[in-house]
């Protein structure tokens, strides 16, 4: 429903220009069509096939058994190995689907107008970050019209069938407005809540992503709106992508006007396209015609018009038209809250002072399933295999420049500490990508910005591979050879004390709030862990923004860790070939970082830590803790401060905060990071109350 006729005029423009590209495209959808009708699944590039079926993986868009399973049934190479992940994905849903459809149903919100003292709804909109809202440029053209309207948050029907709680909240346009009539979207800012708080870490928000692999020709989407102005609904699955336009999306869904401003999301949850005007039938003149098949005029209404698509704007090119903006430092903060995956990130070039747009970068496409292994020829994975496996040289120079030490006046040094799952990555791409991260805290919290060069990062991931003997597929992405689906996390790890593993995630899911009923004991015979374990998994799957293969695997790693003591001793090893072992430094840790962190402090004892950070921990589980070298909860003599930060929704932090725990004295900062990014460190040192606590320490002379 669209509250002005100016607003119904914009949008009559909008519906005529999708026509025309629909007519326009009308080869192109014939062609899809006869694959469709020829039992082609999904008929689209064979890279695009593969970066999706990377991205369905890696986000948890496929219970991990149904694509081994799938997979394995017959001999497929890779193309068709993605295909069958995309189908599996298509067809068969995690009991999570529906949840996490409601988590990102609550960052959508019905678009309200005053009107001559009434109250007139006009559209949809949705979070993409803690502070801006998008929709469409028609529903929201300018910042004066802006000020005229409100959001309602939860205006929807609860499962009791009765109406929810509706809350209110104003929009900022003052702060950060932008809109472009050709992709017609607007993003705006939203005021905080009477509380202080802001509309994202009230309702969530959607993490928007410039990069390929969210959708493919012939997959299903869904949509969450407020059509006609009624209550939240949503149009679930029974919908297709026909077309991939440049800009636009064309697909098959139940929709009306009052949609306009919809997210439209894949069966991950992750938003492709702004939904912005249907596709009506036309006649070869272009005239619009109605259902019986008469030319459609003014007066006959929505309703009458025979609509057989609808369009929705694709996500990437709003990003790409957003890193092209020209703005003050204000407001490209406000973009870089959208995060790393947008491309819109606020990055400082050092001894210039400028502010720079880093435009996004298209992830290049790469096959996945470690098993698929076996269709590629031995010779090329040997190839690929001995690839990985060479370790990344150190950068020349450098170590001397970090070994003088670079910050505090020369006294101080900054130190990484990676979690698992880096193998086979450039470990300069990850100071470099760690760095962005806290640069960009440092920046809204207005502090000097680091200079990569100088960080110390001792990289051990490939050797982690190794000794958890995994193997890489035949396209260079490594993998767990056998954590290739969470129920392959059901054996204990080997060395492992019996039911180590068990014992971690169960206690996980406890302390995240999973009801004790007598028939998940926290000891016992391996069968009943094993069923408390599969409880415990899908508890915190369904509690967090981490999926469920991440967070066995991460569990599974920690595990392994902990009990394998050659493990334990060449991951130390390989971490105290590259760190500074005597003066003062600051230590930043992450995930299994942390566990490996805690350990390492025995083995340098000339070391002093002005600060300890510890982002993502899974430290505060006794099955964790008591498994340290020096074990149970304990501050190590060498760390002056220590500041740990977590999330609520990052299922392997659950433990914290530890300061009521017996840790000692420290500082906790529980943040809300993007959806699905729950656990990424990029996000965690992006927080200014984060990163201005590292700077301070680093630069205190």
């Amino acid at each position: 429903m669209l509250a002005t006729e100016e607003a119904r005029k914009k949008l009559q423009r909008h519906v005529a220009e999708a026509a025309r590209r629909y007519r326009e495209s009308t080869t192109e959808r014939e062609r899809i069509e006869e694959q469709l009708a020829a039992g082609v699944l999904f008929p689209d590039d064979p890279e695009r096939l593969a970066a999706r079926a990377e991205r369905i993986l890696d986000r948890g868009g496929l219970p991990p058994t149904a694509a081994r399973e799938g997979v394995r049934a017959q001999i497929l190479n890779l193309p068709q190995a993605h295909e069958r992940v995309i189908g599996l994905s298509s067809d068969l849903q995690a009991w999570n689907f529906l949840p996490r459809g409601a988590r990102a149903g609550s960052t959508v919100a019905r678009i309200t107008l005053r009107h001559a003292s009434r109250e007139i709804p006009h559209g949809t909109g949705f979070l993409v970050s803690p502070r801006l809202l998008m929709t469409n440029h028609h529903v929201l053209p300018d910042e004066g019209f802006t000020r005229r309207c409100f959001l309602e948050f939860n205006a929807q029907v609860t499962m009791d069938l009765v109406a929810d709680a509706v809350i209110r909240m104003d929009f900022d346009p003052g702060a950060f407005f932008t809109a472009d009539r050709e992709l017609d979207f607007a993003l705006v800012a939203v005021a905080p809540a009477v509380d202080g708080r802001l509309p994202g870490q009230i309702f969530g928000w959607n993490r928007l992503s410039a990069q390929i692999g969210n959708l493919v020709i012939g997959e299903r989407v869904n949509i969450i709106g407020h059509p006609s102005g009624r209550l939240k609904e949503v149009a679930l699955r029974d919908n297709a992508l026909l077309v991939r336009l440049e800009d636009f999306l064309h697909y098959k869904t139940d929709t009306e006007p009052g949609n306009s401003g919809s997210p439209v999301f894949n069966d991950q949850w992750e938003v492709v396209a702004l939904h912005h005007s249907g596709v009506p039938r036309t006649n070869d003149e272009g005239r619009q015609l109605r259902k019986d098949g008469r030319i459609w005029q003014e007066g006959d209404g929505d309703d009458a018009i025979d609509w057989i698509a609808n369009e929705g704007v694709r996500i990437s090119s709003i990003l790409r038209h957003l890193a092209g903006l020209r703005l003050d430092s204000a407001r490209r903060a406000f973009l870089a809250e959208m995060g790393p995956d947008a491309g819109l990130d606020q990055g400082v070039v050092p001894n210039l002072g400028e502010t720079v747009v880093v435009p996004p970068q298209p992830a290049e496409p790469t096959g996945l399933l470690p098993h698929v292994i076996a269709t590629v020829p031995q010779e090329t994975a040997a190839t690929v295999t001995a690839t990985l496996r060479a370790s990344t040289p150190p950068a020349t120079g450098l170590r001397a420049r970090r070994e003088k030490g670079t910050f505090g006046g020369g006294k101080r040094h900054l130190i990484y500490l990676h979690g698992r799952r880096q193998q086979g990555k450039d470990p300069e791409d990850l100071r470099r990508d760690w760095t962005a991260g806290l640069n960009r805290g440092l920046t809204r919290a207005g502090m000097d910005p680091v200079d990569p060069a100088d960080v110390w990062f001792p990289f051990y991931g490939n050797r982690l591979a190794d000794l958890m003997g995994w193997k890489e597929t035949a396209t260079g992405v490594a993998e767990p050879a056998e954590m290739t689906s969470a129920s392959a996390a059901e054996r204990p790890p080997a060395g492992s004390p019996l039911g180590l593993y068990e014992h971690m995630l169960i206690e996980a899911a406890t302390k995240a709030g999973m009801p004790q009923n007598g028939d998940v004991p926290m000891e016992g015979l391996e069968g009943t862990l094993l069923g408390g374990f599969h409880r415990a998994l899908g508890w915190l799957t369904a509690h967090s923004e981490v999926d469920e293969l991440t967070i066995a695997t991460i569990f599974r790693d920690v595990s392994r860790y902990l009990s394998d003591p050659n493990v334990r001793n060449s991951v130390l090893d390989a971490v105290l070939k590259d760190v500074p072992t005597t003066g003062e430094a600051v230590l930043v840790a992450h995930s299994l970082g942390t566990v490996v962190g805690m350990d390492l402090m025995s083995r340098l004892p000339d070391l002093n830590l002005a600060l300890f950070v510890t982002a993502g921990s899974p430290l505060g589980m006794n099955a964790v803790n008591q498994h340290l070298l020096v074990p149970g909860p304990h501050r190590p003599e060498i760390v002056r401060d220590w500041l740990n930060v977590w999330c609520h929704t990052d299922a392997v932090a659950v433990g914290c905060p530890l300061e009521r725990q017996g840790w000692g004295k420290l500082t906790e900062v529980a943040v809300v990071n993007g959806c699905e990014r729950a656990h990424n460190i990029d996000e965690y040192l992006s927080h200014a109350t984060v990163a201005s606590q590292i700077g301070e320490a680093l630069h205190v002379f």
